[in-house]
């Protein structure tokens, strides 16, 4: 099975999915559903989502709940983005301009708000309490993952037992919470919740380890924003962790000066210094080593389509190039 499969799997609970999205994000302010179709329609993976819709179906969920869930993860995933992308002063996802480049940070932070707690309004209506405690607390740790990014910026002293504190927060809680929420609607048992939270969080630390990478080792036109930036916003990730700790004087002494000040302007001379001491290959081994465990889990999960369509997932995490 292959990526493309998996979305034909998953197709019409997909369209179901997108279809709610579509109609809980109407509001009576303009404004709102300008922006909020802006971002929602910007060529988004859906993965999250599409997680939680595979692994309620591999766990034999029957009802239709995963669909409004689905929908809440989104909800989230991209009310997220529309604060990074304020905060990181972003101009392009997706090879498109960000929300807050076109319309401005104001209306892209309150409209974030705003699909934020459209999404709580959601969760309500599924009527589970256990629902409302995981995501309650997803979204707490994402923004406690967000203030340990910006306290991690433009500091060359980072750990890497930092850094991982900050993509478990920041990115794979998310993931977790996509693939717990299935087993939950399931009814299922607590092996097999854990099971599926564990491989929703090895695959999300996963997905941040190979966009971290990507970051120096990608292509502009392919990922959707400029190869770089992270490094502009002086953002201490693995591949310069990796760096600072292999590389010669010189190198660690570029690193650490790009960290501190930001900026583009030694970028060429820092992808060297990587290529050099094998910092993405290091991150991209990282990954592999994380997508290893996700899969490990599912093993004593009944044999099914959606099943191997959940490893072909966690392939794709690491394989793909934007």
């Amino acid at each position: 099975m292959d990526i493309n499969e998996v979305r034909a799997l998953v197709k019409d609970d997909m369209a179901a999915t997108d279809a709610l999205i579509l109609r809980r994000l109407q509001s009576e302010v303009v404004l709102v559903n300008q922006i909020g179709h802006y971002i929602i329609n910007s060529g988004g993976k859906r993965l999250r989502p599409m997680l939680l819709l595979l692994a309620a179906r591999a766990i034999g969920y029957q009802g239709q709940h995963h669909h409004t869930l689905a929908a809440v993860i989104e909800f989230i995933h991209t009310a997220t983005l529309l604060h990074d992308d304020v905060v990181d002063a972003s101009d392009m996802r997706r090879g498109r301009q960000t929300a807050n480049a076109m319309f401005g940070n104001e209306a892209a932070v309150l409209v974030g708000d705003y699909l934020y707690s459209r999404a709580f309004q959601m969760m309500v209506d599924v009527g589970l309490m256990r629902v409302m405690d995981i995501l309650s607390t997803t979204t707490n740790l994402i923004a406690e993952g967000e203030v340990l990014q910006l306290m991690n910026c433009n500091d060359p002293d980072v750990t890497s037992e930092r850094y991982y504190q900050v993509i478990h927060a920041k990115t794979a809680i998310l993931f977790e919470a996509a693939t717990r929420l299935a087993a939950v609607l399931a009814g299922a048992s607590q092996d097999e919740e854990e099971a599926l939270a564990t491989y929703g969080l090895q695959l999300g630390i996963a997905f941040q380890l190979v966009d971290d990478a990507l970051d120096y080792a990608g292509d502009s036109g392919e990922l959707g924003k400029n190869v770089g930036d992270d490094l502009a916003e002086g953002k201490p990730t693995l591949p310069l962790l990796h760096a600072m700790a292999h590389g010669t004087p010189a190198q660690v002494q570029l690193i650490r000066d790009a960290i501190e000040h930001g900026g583009t302007e030694q970028l060429a001379a820092i992808q060297q210094a990587l290529k050099e001491t094998g910092a993405i290959e290091h991150t991209f081994a990282a990954a592999q080593k994380a997508v290893a465990k996700a899969k490990e889990v599912l093993q004593n999960m009944r044999p099914s389509p959606w099943r191997e369509a959940l490893l072909t997932v966690a392939d794709y995490a690491v394989s793909r190039r934007s």
